[in-house]
């Protein structure tokens, strides 16, 4: 009897030291999960946190809206980034990424993504093969998606027919990039003139994104339930700046006399004022409409436009530059051309822009609105102050444009060259076809 208690309580030692090393391992592991203690704090970001949609009911809704082959590379992709991200750090965890997509015509409220499935459901899905239906593919896509690293836009672009495009666009990946996209899709002529531009319904008005802006940063700056959409357009004002400098360099001249200015001209002045290390902004003043904040009354104020910001000439002051005062600083707004101003808010003209944070998706006091007396005005102010806004960025924007557009057409001269021998449908770009869009009523393309 002794003997048998004995060997009981040599067992039941035996299991609780096995317990014991269970729980050590369980907290251990825990511990492994927890964040640093000594990991500096991020200041929240709800938009970034939090999964959400934009223009779709949810994420299986826009996941529907790619076309097989755009899934089938998503899927691929997903699977790679997950899988070196999984070597790397010796196993994936269940991330929470933005996944947004824009823009339809009826908005609906966005709503999060699926609940995590279980580990079952889970391990079938990713052990799948190859996924023979667009559900089968969806899932995955779905469970790739909580577990990479980068967030994830889908991104529903509108055509001036009617029709979208819909891409996934990277964190990181930039305008250019996602340009370079919809020359694919379009078959346009990657021009250097073509933008993207978002809309606004609310504040009506539009704002091209400059080429090197990361387009998911700047989109996930909207609201849940803003009703913004983006176009794929041609904006002949995009570098309107550097095509013809003339205009904004001199001038103060008549327009004969800049008309008359030569490529070689045209090349001194890019060199003298935009080829060093610090661009040189175009010394524009003049008077503008200010509206006051909250009312529908414009006052005249004489403004001049510096690196950075602009700045007005106070009631009774003088134009000394101990006189100006501060109107806008550049460093956390943009810039955006309007619509139907003169009805919306009683503008004396049509050619009216505003400045903004990119998060003010409202009508706001912290909005600040500008009215010019023509659009030749109106141009001048509004690329004036992207130059001053970007400096050599916008430059460099230009020339990758220009080599982008010059690379592109001598692929075009090679492959008419060896059209004889049926080497044609090698080249993806064909004649562009008429994607400008007609302008919202009352707008002005700036």
């Amino acid at each position: 009897m002794t003997l048998q208690c004995v060997k009981d309580t040599g067992k039941m030692e035996d299991i609780d030291a096995m317990f014991s090393t269970l729980l050590g391992e369980m907290d251990e592991l825990s511990q492994s999960l927890m964040p640093a203690t000594d990991a500096p704090e991020v200041d929240p970001d709800p938009q970034r946190d939090r999964p959400f949609s934009i223009g779709f009911t949810d994420l299986n809704e826009s996941l529907n809206q790619l076309e097989d082959h755009d899934l089938d590379d998503l899927v691929a992709d997903l699977r790679s980034k997950s899988t070196t991200a999984d070597l790397e750090t010796g196993g994936g965890t269940d991330n929470h990424i933005a996944a947004s997509s824009a823009m339809t015509q009826d908005f609906e409220p966005a709503s999060a993504l699926p609940p995590p499935s279980n580990t079952a459901e889970s391990s079938v899905v990713l052990q799948m093969g190859e996924p023979q239906t667009k559900v089968d593919q969806i899932k995955l896509a779905l469970e790739k998606l909580k577990q990479a690293k980068v967030r994830k836009l889908i991104v529903k672009v509108l055509m001036s027919d009617g029709s979208s495009k819909v891409l996934m666009v990277d964190e990181g990946q930039t305008v250019r990039e996602v340009l370079d996209k919809l020359f694919e899709k379009t078959h346009c002529d990657c021009a250097i003139d073509w933008s993207l531009c978002e809309t606004n319904s609310d504040l009506q008005i539009e704002r091209s994104f400059e080429d090197h802006e990361d387009l998911v940063e700047s989109l996930s700056a909207w609201t849940r339930h803003s009703e913004n959409k983006i176009y794929f357009v041609s904006r002949i004002q995009k570098y309107l700046m550097f095509t013809d400098p003339q205009l904004f360099y001199m001038w103060k001249r008549k327009k004969e006399c800049l008309s008359g200015i030569n490529k070689q001209e045209k090349q001194l002045l890019l060199k003298e004022h935009l080829g060093g290390a610090v661009v040189i902004v175009p010394n524009l003043e003049g008077t503008l409409y200010l509206k006051e904040d909250g009312k529908k009354v414009w006052k005249p104020r004489y403004f001049m436009l510096r690196a950075s910001g602009i700045y007005y000439v106070p009631k009774g002051k003088t134009k000394s530059s101990s006189d100006l005062a501060c109107f806008v600083r550049f460093e956390k707004v943009n810039i955006y051309s309007t619509s139907n101003y003169r009805q919306k808010y009683r503008a004396p003209t049509d050619f009216c822009f505003l400045l903004k944070h990119p998060c003010i998706q409202k009508e706001s006091p912290y909005i600040k609105f500008l009215c010019c007396d023509d659009e030749h005005i109106l141009s001048l102010w509004v690329n004036s102050i992207r130059i001053a806004k970007y400096g050599t960025v916008l430059y460099k924007n230009y020339q990758a444009a220009i080599k982008r557009a010059t690379s592109l057409q001598t692929l075009h001269s090679a492959a008419l060259k060896d059209g004889s021998n049926g080497h044609v449908e090698d080249y993806p770009y064909e004649s562009p076809p008429d994607f400008i869009p007609p302008p919202p009523p009352g707008h002005t393309q700036v």
